[in-house]
């Protein structure tokens, strides 16, 4: 979910959304009675619609009962609140394009059906009050809107970060109470702090806005809440997969009007799984780690003359390989050398899936993966080489899996986690094998989402 508690707008221009979103008819903005949703939920008349968000028919009753949790809760939080709506976002996967977005590449990336859910009551008071799991009160007024130092690094700075830029950008806001609980795994790449900015941006759209706030643009405004408001320097695709949902293509050569595209995918039909593996890695002190990264990539186009990998062609970086190992170090120019290579895997990538070419598909993944080892190399960090948990799991999902699945690093890498695309008849071998070494529940079997943030009631 989101962190503890105690981020200049960019004109949004035309966006390519190929295929929108489904909005699953949610789009009336009429408050709900808190009792009356209760009992809805309690009889399962929802739970067609929670099967159409979470996929998996497993865990419709798990959804259905975490719902019902948390309308009691905010009726123990606030209980003279009776008129409710209730907003969903969830996490995601990057699937292919590690390490890309923040030289302005491309990547593949998919929301998954673990999500932030929070069950909202509008006020006129200007005031935000919204409690996170079994956190503190956040308490925000909506006309203070300036970025406070003090506040970096916490879950204020997020909500008042996306409510400074959400006005500036012309939009109304104001106050809610909100309850939000999450099952999107903190640490395990799957973006918990994209999802939470994703579930503000769309409680806002919804109350104030009439749903009118694209998903997009959510996206670039939570991005700007964590660069400028929270204080983390990261790109635009976590958040982009969290606000628009489903298995998408974005191309951020510019990143004001990035293009983005929805890929066909059916892994249903496919007979494949995601799994995500908790490696129980630590990611203290791993900051330096993740802005070397993009620091030794940028080093490579400034040596070119420019300031991002994409605004060097690929022959031109390949021809100067000669004079940049003068220039930076070798770790740069692999660092730099996956960036072109993933680049053209995004690509293969997204045309094997609008073909439905699922072996072409894998081969791509893998190929990724092995990439973001040897050149990226973020599968453990250079200052701690004793521990490699990633490298580890890679290794040993490798021995599992054989032919039935691939694997690679998952997020930003170094620690934390890794994902398994594995068929559906070997996932259970898979869990119980790699649950062996890391621990139960540590395999985490999910599903592509197909939206992104909504309003579900």
């Amino acid at each position: 979910m989101a962190p503890k508690s105690n981020r200049r707008a960019c004109p949004f221009g035309t966006i390519k959304v190929v295929k929108q979103v489904m909005r699953l008819s949610m789009e009336e903005s009429k408050m709900q009675d808190i009792a009356r949703v209760r009992e809805t939920l309690e009889k399962g008349m929802l739970d067609a619609k929670l099967k159409d968000i979470y996929v998996d028919e497993k865990r419709v009753a798990y959804n259905r009962q975490r719902y019902i949790d948390a309308l009691e809760r905010f009726a123990e939080l606030f209980p003279e609140e009776r008129e409710i709506e209730i907003y969903s976002a969830p996490g995601r996967s990057e699937v292919c394009g590690n390490h890309t977005d923040h030289q302005n590449g491309m990547v593949l990336a998919t929301s998954i059906n673990l999500d932030a859910i929070a069950i909202v009551a509008k006020t006129d008071d200007d005031v935000i009050r919204l409690v996170s799991g079994d956190f503190p009160m956040e308490v925000i007024d909506v006309t203070d809107r300036e970025m406070k130092e003090s506040e970096k690094s916490t879950t204020t700075a997020l909500i008042r970060g996306v409510v400074g830029n959400l006005a500036e950008r012309g939009y109304s806001v104001g106050g809610f109470r909100a309850y939000v609980t999450s099952d999107v795994l903190m640490g395990a790449g799957m973006s918990s702090s994209a999802a939470f900015e994703s579930l503000i941006g769309t409680i806002l759209s919804g109350l104030y806005n009439d749903m009118r706030i694209s998903s997009v643009e959510i996206a670039q405004v939570g991005q700007y809440a964590e660069n400028v408001y929270f204080g983390k320097p990261c790109g635009l695709m976590d958040q982009m997969a969290c606000s628009v949902g489903g298995m998408i293509y974005i191309d951020f050569e510019d990143k004001t009007r990035p293009v983005v595209k929805q890929i066909h995918s059916d892994f249903e039909k496919a007979g494949l799984s995601l799994c995500i593996v908790d490696t129980k890695g630590s990611h203290a002190d791993l900051t330096p780690d993740y802005a070397a990264v993009p620091a030794e990539m940028n080093q490579v186009a400034r040596a070119l003359g420019k300031e991002h990998l994409r605004e060097v062609d690929r022959e031109t970086f390949y021809r100067a390989i000669p004079m940049l190992r003068e220039q930076v170090s070798g770790r740069a120019v692999l660092r730099a050398i996956h960036f072109y290579e993933e680049e053209e895997r995004v690509q293969q990538g997204s045309a094997a899936l609008e073909a439905s070419d699922y072996d072409a598909f894998l081969s791509v993944i893998k190929a990724s993966g092995d990439s973001s080892a040897k050149y990226l190399q973020n599968i453990y960090s250079p200052k701690d080489v004793e521990s490699q948990n990633v490298t580890v799991a890679l290794a040993v999902s490798e021995s599992i899996l054989g032919k039935n699945g691939v694997c690679r690093v998952h997020g930003g890498g170094f620690a934390g986690t890794i994902q398994a695309f594995v068929k559906d008849e070997a996932v259970a071998a898979y869990k119980e094998g790699i649950e062996a070494v890391y621990g139960a529940d540590s395999c985490h079997v999910l599903k592509v989402r197909p939206q992104g943030g909504i309003r579900v009631l």
